[in-house]
């Protein structure tokens, strides 16, 4: 079997599937490697967050590498990031079970939380959900194409914004955290660029028009 045949099954549902697996085998994983139950759900909620992280990008830049390096790899990706976006929603609730199971082992969690503390989280959820419910094809129709490119844009980059926030914020007590910080930001530049060079292929075509009508008279 060659590597597009390969590559050819694995789309849609079979995709997600073989994620959702993946997903909860890791986070399954991370529990099992630590005895104690609470330590252990933790080490589960960080990896969940990273696993829903980098979904995240290879949802958020999916369109900027299709854009920028066309090849069959990002053409796929480009195909499958309604599936991506949806495995990240998945990657997302494990985290939220995590973050759960954590709270009702350790009761002195949630007390310490405050309000303005689990504000950002709670827009990121209600983003999550937003995108993951617009996603079905029959409410994307009824949406029509513009109100839905409107609401996943903005819902891409709130949850982008989150996760700034959250990564942003501990690089001064852990510096690791700089390097999903640096990823970001390389998304972000990586959307920038991709926006510029669509808007530059697109006035070189409307300025071939004319310059073509003008030969042929």
């Amino acid at each position: 079997m060659n590597t597009m045949t390969q590559r050819s099954t694995l789309h849609g549902w079979r995709l997600f599937l073989l994620l959702a697996v993946t997903l909860v085998a890791l986070a399954l994983a991370a529990f099992a490697t630590v005895p104690d139950a609470a330590e252990a759900t933790r080490a589960a909620i960080r990896v969940t967050a990273r696993t829903s992280f980098l979904l995240f990008l290879a949802a958020f830049t999916a369109s900027s590498f299709a854009i920028l390096l066309p090849m069959p790899a990002t053409q796929w990706l480009l195909r499958e990031r309604r599936v991506i976006g949806l495995s990240f929603a998945f990657s997302h609730l494990l985290h939220a079970i995590a973050i759960t199971t954590f709270g009702v082992l350790n009761p002195a969690f949630w007390p310490e939380r405050t309000a303005l503390g689990n504000l950002p989280g709670s827009i990121g959820y209600v983003a999550i959900l937003v995108l993951a419910v617009t996603s079905h094809r029959g409410i994307a129709r009824r949406m029509g194409p513009t109100a839905w490119r409107r609401v996943h844009l903005a819902g891409m980059w709130i949850i982008a914004a989150v996760f700034a926030y959250s990564y942003f914020k501990r690089v001064p007590a852990n510096f690791w955290y700089a390097v999903p910080s640096a990823m970001l930001f390389t998304a972000f530049v990586v959307r920038w660029i991709a926006k510029g060079a669509q808007k530059l292929r697109r006035q070189q075509r409307t300025g071939q028009r004319p310059a073509s009508a003008h030969s042929a008279r």
